[in-house]
């Protein structure tokens, strides 16, 4: 059975080398780096960024812990960006040799469906080559959204992508959207020095999660002088001498060197030749798929970012390893009930599962238990206490939903993923052993909670 995959993000390259290890013949294309948007210009460069800035902030508060650095820390900006370029280059590099030990092969190129068991690639290094498969699963990823009124140049209003190439950190930033990308930049370059500030259209940051959520990243924001504007959108952006100036739609007029526009990713499925086979995209741009991850056309199967699902690279590489076990007539469908979401701010932010304003909306029943990391221990120990842990449970104690807010929020998180998978109570959750002293007690207090028996909670 040969397997092509079009793209090699992580969904991609992932789904390849287990389409390998499955027993099939595997054939990746990949017109850029190997990684895609996650590794090259992405969740991996993001967080080599946040390490930095991070960094910063840990020389900076020292007194706190007692501890005096002589002389001042300054920051190298074009240091930082080789250092994440580093960091890169040799993940790039891994990928590539575990393709390679896998006997993955990797064709380098733009490809595109001539029919259900065909792809034709324009080869990087010119002319063309036919691929007869069996199995064509696309996983080309997304693309930043660049609305027309906003005039991205790549150099004074920018997009994610040039952000993360930038040499020279600006002065100013106006950050076009408070979601995770914005936020994390946002945060980034703030540590490092520029003045920042975030426009948000919906009433408050990070729209997708809870408002309680957002409200303890708005007040750390304020804290390090990020200026966070929400329920304003933007209605026009013009170049101005040394930058740019954005209106907002109550007529407030911000201006700053650069703008970055963070206003979400769209699907790439141009020239993908899908007319071909007669795969229609939806009224948003997306591939349909079913739970399995398979088009309307038999044999050809779409994953991440340019299905209807979560843009999340751990959602694509799940998907992926669903087609090829449906490929290999291994019965498999996705289940998007417990899917992690996480944000490297500080605090991190984590949930899974429905949210609290899911279910307001809804008018479902539900019931919650919390414990803020305030009352606990090893928070006090590290100077980390803001934030809190949220549990929600429906009608029969299952649990439904978690969020963790703040210091390895992002790690933490999964053991409420994994609750919210198995469909566990809270009652039953509550009968396991945490670790002490630790962060990951405070779930365990939130846990406790739901019944009102959190014992460090009055």
């Amino acid at each position: 059975m040969k397997i092509t995959v079009i793209g090699s993000g992580p969904g991609g390259y992932e789904t390849a080398i287990y389409a390998a290890k499955c027993g099939a013949e595997a054939v990746l294309i990949e017109k850029g780096s190997v990684g895609g948007t996650c590794l090259n210009v992405g969740c991996i460069p993001t967080k080599a960024l946040l390490a930095a800035s991070d960094a910063m902030n840990v020389i900076q508060k020292s007194k706190e812990f007692a501890i005096t650095l002589d002389g001042t820390a300054t920051q190298d900006y074009a240091g930082v960006i080789a250092r994440k370029d580093k960091v890169v280059t040799g993940l790039v590099s891994g990928v590539e040799y575990t393709l390679n030990a896998n006997g993955v092969k990797l064709v380098r190129g733009f490809g595109s469906v001539k029919d259900k068991n065909t792809v034709v690639v324009k080869l990087t290094e010119g002319g063309e080559e036919e691929i007869k498969t069996d199995a064509i699963i696309l996983a080309t990823g997304s693309v930043p959204t660049t609305p027309g009124f906003l005039p991205v140049d790549g150099e004074t209003i920018i997009t994610s992508n040039e952000m993360l190439s930038l040499t020279t950190m600006p002065k100013s930033m106006i950050i076009i959207g408070g979601g995770v990308i914005g936020c994390e930049i946002g945060q980034f370059l703030a540590r490092m020095g520029s003045e920042v500030t975030i426009v948000e259209m919906l009433p408050h940051l990070l729209p997708p999660e809870d408002e309680d959520t957002a409200k303890v990243l708005e007040k750390q924001f304020r804290k390090e002088k990020i200026k966070s504007i929400c329920g304003n959108g933007v209605s026009k952006v013009e170049k101005v001498a040394g930058g740019v100036k954005a209106t907002l739609g109550d007529g407030t007029e911000l201006e700053a060197e650069k703008m970055l526009v963070a206003i979400g990713r769209r699907p790439y499925t141009e020239n993908l030749g899908l007319e071909n086979v007669g795969i229609e995209l939806n009224e948003r741009g997306f591939v349909p798929t079913d739970d399995t991850m398979k088009t309307k056309v038999d044999g050809i199967y779409a994953i991440g970012d340019i299905t209807t699902s979560l843009q999340l690279a751990h959602v694509a590489s799940k998907e992926g390893f669903v087609a090829v076990d449906n490929i290999l007539g291994n019965a498999n469908h996705i289940d998007y009930t417990a899917i992690p979401r996480c944000v490297y701010t500080e605090p991190e932010i984590a949930s899974v599962g429905t949210s609290e304003q899911e279910l307001k909306k809804a008018g479902t029943e539900y019931k919650t238990g919390t414990f803020s990391f305030m009352a606990s221990g090893k928070a006090k120990t590290a100077g980390k206490t803001d934030g809190f842990c949220k549990v929600i449970v429906d009608t029969n104690d299952v649990i439904i939903g978690g969020v963790v807010v703040g210091a390895h929020a992002t790690d933490m998180i999964q053991i409420l993923t994994i609750a919210v998978h198995g469909r566990m109570t809270a009652h039953d959750m509550g009968q396991i052993i945490f670790p002490h002293p630790t962060m990951s007690e405070g779930i365990m207090e939130a846990v406790h909670d739901v019944h009102g028996k959190s014992v460090h909670k009055v």
